[in-house]
């Protein structure tokens, strides 16, 4: 394995676009990059920026029907005539022309991640703009017209790998991802979130735990509202490195949605910039410890997109890059005043932190607290997963 990061960009994935008003702008995208760019991580000597092709059919069979693309493929053309057949043409998904292209776009970043990383060009694959995570096999679902997060792991199992994992931190639940590989015991999808009583989709209950042939293979944390930085890294750490010991994955695959953040305004968690960070730090020190180092880390959700996403996103690409970014790092002044210029904000980010100290509290260490909710989430989702795989809750 040669070792550095792979960040897949094109300019192109900015014509994702649902329209205005919609909460899946863009320009966190754009943004992200400049960002990058600004503070030189482009030309690090550990990362190599990369385009890819668009996914063609036959990849994107590997999770969606071909009537489905049929379809995505026509009213890309024709968005009018969407009627929300398919899922497309409802709020959340407005049909938009070359909606195909874009969508296909975006998975062929990821799917030739994976491959790099799979084939050993690379230790780290990034992209930012894949984590599409709620796109189903026949419909298009909570801003998701392809499910690149799924397509990705299809083609790591296509190439010959028999252990993915993937580890989702966006709030909300990864239920595509979930559902394409739910009777499959090569995957285990690990999803992290708000309480499915909270917030769409709906789903991801710690008793959703995989089909008949693969029972253990889903797991799930459901987190009470209002979870902070403590609570949300410490469920991460009660439950992901130990089943990653157990399952013991050739590649991890994580979506890092930013929309867990206390300024998000589609979602009710307290986590901030500097949680964000340390949890991308861990989940690729466990991609070391667990995956050879095989990971690929795409982005998802997240609607602060001035204050939140670019800074979330670009510490992910630093930590993949091997260039990790100090939180005190302050923000290029050329960047603020492309913000300014771009959204009209005069309020952009000074510093690459939220300015929280950030204290990560060991589930073995200090113990179940049977009064605290945050702990209680994380009991049921032991007792209702790790027995199905042999472990003890």
């Amino acid at each position: 394995m040669s070792g550095g990061a792979q960040l897949m960009w094109d300019e192109a994935v900015t014509d994702y676009d649902f329209g205005p008003g919609h909460p899946m702008d863009p320009i966190r995208l754009a943004l992200t990059m400049r960002l990058v760019e600004a503070l030189g991580l482009d030309a690090q000597k550990g990362l190599k920026v990369s385009a890819a092709k668009s996914a063609g059919d036959s990849t994107l069979r590997l999770v969606h029907r071909q009537d489905y693309i049929d379809a995505v493929r026509t009213l890309s053309a024709d968005p009018g005539s969407a009627n929300g057949e398919y899922g497309l043409g409802t709020p959340d998904d407005p049909a938009f022309a070359g909606m195909h292209d874009a969508s296909a776009l975006i998975a062929g970043q990821s799917v030739a991640a994976a491959e790099a990383v799979w084939r050993g060009e690379v230790k780290h694959g990034v992209n930012f703009a894949g984590g599409l995570h709620h796109a189903m096999h026949a419909s298009a679902a909570g801003f998701c017209i392809y499910n690149d997060a799924a397509l990705a792991i299809a083609r790591l199992l296509e190439q010959g790998a028999e252990r993915v994992a993937y580890i989702d931190i966006d709030v909300h639940h990864g239920d595509g991802v979930q559902d394409a590989f739910w009777n499959d015991p090569r995957v285990l999808t690990v999803s992290l979130h708000e309480h499915p009583r909270m917030l769409f989709p709906g789903t991801g209950w710690p008793e959703e735990n995989g089909g008949p042939e693969a029972e253990g293979g889903a797991v799930n944390l459901a987190l009470p509202a209002g979870t902070g930085d403590e609570g949300w890294l410490r469920a991460l750490h009660a439950v992901v490195p130990q089943l990653l010991a157990d399952f013991r994955p050739q590649v991890l695959v994580t979506q890092h949605g930013a929309d867990t953040h206390f300024e998000d305004p589609l979602a009710h968690l307290a986590v901030s910039v500097d949680a964000q960070r340390v949890a991308a730090e861990s989940l690729h020190d466990w991609a070391h410890e667990y995956a050879d180092g095989r990971w690929l880390a795409l982005g998802g959700g997240g609607y602060a997109v001035v204050d939140v996403v670019p800074r979330t996103w670009t510490h992910l690409v630093a930590i993949a890059a091997g260039a990790p970014l100090p939180p005190e790092t302050e923000v290029p002044e050329s960047w603020r005043q492309l913000v300014y210029a771009r959204t009209g904000s005069p309020d952009a980010p000074r510093r690459m932190t939220d300015g929280r100290d950030v204290v990560v509290r060991k589930w073995e260490e200090t113990g179940y607290d049977p009064a605290d909710p945050l702990d209680q989430a994380v009991r049921a989702t032991r007792n209702a997963s790790f027995p199905a795989r042999g472990m003890m809750p």
